[in-house]
């Protein structure tokens, strides 16, 4: 009992007590919201003895006034705290103040108290609240006369929200750059602002008499929130304006027979202030004599002037009236005008012009050259008014861009040249001359006459191009257009009748003429191979005095013709006779045929055949390059003498060629074969089994220089199978040649059979040969097949199997190598 008296007693300590637990919560979530497990995070369950933990409960302590509604509940059982209803920060605490609530939970073993858990839930405060202005749109009004730094005070917004960043408000002014408005903002002592529109300029309501700014107010929440406070400001007007006249001064011609119901005039003044600052009344000033006050009236409202009654016949006279008006301001401003009323007994007549021409002129027409100087005297003019006082008095003018009107004197004047003429521009100008006098209504008459602008040689001729090029084949006749200039000149008459000459920066003679109007053509036949290109002038000159001239460069390209039939440079005669003398050491290439031509491009483009001669097909030639070359290993059956025809074409259309003849004395070295060694496939059928022996025969052994004895042994021997034999052919091409003509001792003779190369090999001191061999597949009769290689010795061949057998005339001994 007494634990439970002293648990109460804690719980009823103050707030500043330190806290067991502290929660964070969010305002604004719905009730039932987790906010923190008092058993778990106190670990009060650690010091009771598992059995008993059915045993713990906890209850929330009653705070506040009785009856109020709880914030948060705690779960009996377990222990964990959640939200009873949802949280408004803004309700709940105080401005700038951290928001939290205690929560005082009994923790009890069965009926008896153990403790009480004093929790802090700190309640969170969101940017739920935006700044609000009292008003969304405020007036406030400056005076014209409020200086630079007249300030007038605006409503500061107000955010509800609770956390000093979310409430934090953040004000800018949003106007036009030309407003002379600024948004002052100062602290208070509680923190919050203070806010005023500041005028930066002075106003001139009569220029604009009302603005309209915006004050954003934004908080410093995440996203921010803002709102806008809209300021209507007005100019109150001062009377900153006097009256206005259209002119200070005016001048009225009244006749003596003028009704006294109608105004001789009316005056009017304004003043561009508003209300009694703007209301203008019209008096006479005290400068106005009495004579002519009782003469005349004046409306103060409407600034109508009525003569009071008629003047005596004859009379003429000349009042000034000065007027003032007034506005109603205050202090009251006004301004002044004079009328001078002229009185006449005749009417007003408007002024005549008379128009006298310096130089020659026709039916009010006046002609002058182009080149007249500026101020040049062109026209007298004079002007004669009989009306009496203002109405006599005339005043004249000449609107033009090229010609002016200056005074001599009273009602004299001038025409005179303003700026240079251009006639190629304009060649005709009409002119109008306006005489008004100063009566009222002023009174007025023009004259007009026209001037003629005679042309002078001031413009050079002006070709179309900068350059021009022209192209034209050769061969063609003479007269042959090649291109036209073209050439305009502006001026009139002998100025612009144009002459052509053709100019070279050299003697050289050029093969061409120009007309008169300017076509170019040739006076021979051009030569593309002797000039492909001309380069010159043409001048064109005018007929002025002085002539004018002008000159432009000229190219014409010489396009060339397929009008030249290539030759041979190399042979130079026809025929051309040659010694050819072959050995097996040397290439194949004999000789490079050349041919030229004097034409370009696809003309001079060449090639050589033969077109006859080469009866053995032993004679190749390339038919661009002109190499002429055997087109295999001659034999000494091959030499003798050969005359081959060559023909060599252009690519021209139509094509055109030249023919030679080259005599040809072929000799063979005696190192090369006296015939071409055939190779014999052997093919066996396909029912029988093929067995072949070979018997080389004969190897040829020179003991001395004077004594050649050929030994030569075949030994063949075939077996026959199932009734089959087969022979082997040999080719009497098959024999090697000494430079003596004879056979050596030991000579080759080697024959082909599928996949097996057989080679006779000689003595240490020579190199030796095998001839390749490819399953199905016979040697070239010309060419020992595409695996050849050519040496000093012979031919190479190569393969993957070779047969040797060597002979010597004592024995025969074979040997395979693989």
């Amino acid at each position: 009992m007494l634990l439970e008296i002293f648990l109460l007693i804690l719980s009823t300590l103050p707030d500043c007590l330190c806290v067991d637990l502290t929660y964070y919560v969010e305002e604004g979530k719905s009730p039932g919201t987790l906010v923190g497990d008092i058993a778990a995070n106190s670990h009060f369950m650690d010091t009771v003895p598992p059995q008993d933990h059915h045993l713990i409960t906890f209850s929330q302590l009653q705070q506040g006034v009785p009856g109020s509604a709880q914030l948060f509940r705690v779960s009996k059982r377990t222990g964990k705290l959640y939200t009873a209803q949802t949280l408004d920060a803004e309700s709940m605490c105080r401005f700038n103040t951290e928001c939290f609530e205690i929560v005082k939970v009994a923790v009890r073993r069965a009926e008896t108290f153990m403790r009480i858990q004093k929790i802090k839930v700190v309640i969170q405060d969101v940017n739920d609240q935006q700044p609000q202005f009292p008003e969304k749109q405020i007036s406030i009004e400056f005076s014209e006369r409020d200086g630079k730094g007249t300030m007038i005070s605006i409503p500061n917004a107000v955010d509800r929200d609770v956390a000093i960043a979310n409430s934090r408000i953040a004000y800018q002014l949003k106007k036009s750059k030309d407003e002379p408005f600024t948004l002052i903002e100062s602290k208070r002592v509680y923190g919050k602002s203070k806010l005023a529109i500041r005028l930066e300029d002075r106003l001139n309501r009569e220029r604009k008499d009302s603005y309209v700014v915006q004050v954003l107010a934004k908080d410093g929440g995440t996203p921010p929130k803002q709102s806008f406070l809209d300021v209507l400001i007005s100019v109150r007007d001062e009377n900153d304006n006097a009256p206005t006249f259209s002119q200070s001064e005016y001048n009225v011609s009244v006749k003596n027979e003028h009704y006294g119901s109608l105004p001789i005039f009316t005056l009017s003044a304004s003043d561009s202030d508003s209300g009694k600052n703007g209301k203008v009344t019209y008096h006479f000033s005290p400068d106005t004599s009495e004579v002519a006050k009782t003469h005349f009236k004046l409306n103060e409202v409407t600034g109508e002037i009525f003569l009071r009654k008629k003047f005596a016949t004859g009379q003429q006279l000349t009042y000034k009236l000065f007027v003032e008006a007034t506005d109603d301001g205050s202090p009251p401003l006004s301004s002044i005008a004079l009328v001078q009323v002229n009185l006449v007994n005749q009417e007003n007549n408007p002024p005549n012009i008379d128009i006298n021409f310096i130089s020659a002129s026709v039916e009010n027409r006046a002609v002058i050259s182009e080149d007249i100087k500026v101020g040049s005297f062109i026209a007298y003019v004079m002007v004669t008014d009989h009306d009496a006082g203002l109405n006599g008095e005339v005043l004249c003018d000449l609107s033009h861009h090229n010609f002016q009107l200056q005074s001599l004197g009273s009602k004299e004047y001038k025409v005179t040249v303003k700026n240079p003429l251009d006639r190629e521009t304009k060649d005709y100008h009409d002119i109008t001359i306006r005489c008004q006098d100063k009566g009222s209504p002023p009174l007025y008459s023009k004259n007009k006459f026209s001037i003629k602008v005679m042309d002078v040689n001031d413009v050079r001729p002006q070709f179309s191009k900068d350059v021009y090029k022209f192209s034209v084949y050769e061969n063609q006749k003479s007269k042959f257009p090649v291109g036209s200039i073209s050439t305009t000149d502006p001026d009139l008459g002998p100025g612009g009748k144009l002459t052509y000459f053709l100019q070279t920066n050299n003697e050289q003679f050029l093969p061409f003429q120009i007309s008169d109007d300017g076509l170019i053509s040739t006076v021979l036949s051009l030569d593309y191979e002797f000039q492909d290109i001309y380069n010159f002038k043409v001048l064109v000159k005018d007929s002025g005095s002085p002539p004018l001239n002008n000159t432009v460069d000229v190219i014409v390209e010489v396009r060339d013709e397929n009008d030249n039939t290539p030759y041979f440079t190399f042979p130079s005669v026809n025929p051309f006779s040659m010694e050819v003398h072959y050995h097996p050491d040397n290439i194949n290439n004999i000789t490079v045929l050349k041919a030229s031509d004097k034409d370009s491009r696809e003309n001079a483009y060449l090639k050589y055949e033969i077109t006859g001669g080469n009866d053995k097909q032993l004679f190749n030639i390339n038919r661009y390059t002109g190499l002429l070359s055997f087109t295999r290993e001659p034999t000494q059956l091959d030499a003798g003498s050969y005359e081959l025809h060559f023909v060599v074409k252009d690519s021209g259309s139509p094509v055109l060629s030249t023919k030679t003849t080259l005599l040809l004395m072929v000799t063979v070295s005696s190192k090369t074969p006296a015939e071409i060694l055939n190779v014999v496939h052997m093919k066996s059928d396909d029912n029988i089994q093929m067995y072949l022996l070979i018997v080389i025969v004969f190897v040829a052994v020179t003991v001395s220089v004077a004594i050649t004895a050929p030994i030569s042994i075949c030994i063949i021997r075939c077996y026959e199978q199932r009734n089959m034999s087969h022979a082997v052919e040999v080719n009497p091409y098959d024999k090697c040649v000494t430079d003596q003509g004879n056979l050596t001792s030991q000579s080759h003779l080697a024959i082909s059979w599928p996949d097996v190369a057989v080679a006779i090999r000689k003595d240490s001191n020579t190199s030796w040969s095998t001839l390749p061999t490819k399953t199905k597949e016979p040697f070239s009769a010309d060419g020992f097949g595409a695996e050849q290689h050519r040496s000093g010795s012979g031919i190479k061949f190569q393969t993957a199997t070779e047969v040797v057998y060597e002979v010597s005339t004592e024995d025969v001994r074979f040997t395979i190598t693989d």
